[in-house]
């Protein structure tokens, strides 16, 4: 049998948002692929404890935390019950994103004509979620000259979506915190990564995807003409997760099934 090159060699990981859609099936794939441990974020904590079973019943040991991420000390808490519970985070995946744990705080006006609370329901999770996070584990892993940073993001970051503007911008800033950690982080062996996905089945994006007209709509803009599942873009992620790709930081990875193409 071939040596698997994804092995995460007992590795702890910690995938924010990950009580349902990407984030579980990430919280799973490192389950299959030899991780020591699995932090299972989210802001409801009965989806993280379902979740969290299901990694448990794949022999690898999981951990429940209900935190949101845009409170920075209830992250530093979290990531503080991990390394006491399962041991230090090696890998750090913000999937935790969209509209937060409330979306009918987002505005439904023109940017022109929304209020700054309404940007901060855009920005709080997707932006200062990711700041927050990375805050939190980068010490361990200075001190450990290891680690692994892995933010999904969006296509909305990478080529814009029209009123989608806030979540675009805030897609784009924690694309270009990423870029910048990286070449900080370098240094003590550190990579940080970011993967942009485009619509992918998921309970978010459910009124569009099971809607047969709208599905078609949307996808004629697709090279690839089907929707993601949260397994594509796990790959990617479990992919940046191990030593596979220990020679790429910086990055940004399209998996959208060519809705939009870069260089």
């Amino acid at each position: 049998m071939s040596e698997n090159i994804l092995d995460l060699q007992g590795r702890v990981g910690l995938v924010t948002g990950a009580g349902q859609g990407v984030g579980r099936q990430v919280a799973l794939h490192f389950a299959q692929n030899g991780a020591g441990g699995v932090v299972v974020n989210d802001f409801y904590l009965e989806r993280a404890e379902a979740v969290a079973k299901e990694v448990e019943g794949l022999g690898c040991r999981a951990l429940a935390v209900q935190a949101d991420v845009t409170d920075r000390e209830a992250v530093q808490a979290m990531v503080g019950r991990a390394a006491s519970e399962l041991g230090s985070v090696d890998i750090l995946v913000n999937n935790a994103g969209n509209m937060g744990a409330d979306p009918r705080r987002a505005s439904r006006k023109p940017f022109w004509e929304s209020d700054t609370e309404s940007w901060n329901v855009w920005i709080d999770v997707n932006l200062y979620g990711v700041l927050n996070c990375a805050a939190a584990v980068i010490p361990g892993m200075i001190e450990r000259s290891a680690g692994r940073l892995i933010t999904v993001i969006s296509d909305a970051g990478r080529v814009g979506e029209p009123n989608l503007e806030l979540y675009s911008a805030a897609k784009a800033g924690a694309a270009g915190f990423t870029r910048a950690i990286a070449k900080t982080l370098g240094r003590y062996k550190i990579t940080a990564n970011c993967v942009a996905i485009a619509t992918t089945r998921t309970p978010a994006v459910a009124m569009m995807t099971e809607n047969e007209e709208l599905a078609k709509r949307v996808l004629r803009n697709y090279t690839i003409r089907r929707f993601g599942e949260p397994s594509d873009v796990a790959n990617m992620v479990l992919f940046l997760a191990s030593d596979a790709s220990s020679w790429i930081t910086g990055q940004t990875y399209p998996v959208n099934g060519g809705f939009s193409v870069g260089m």
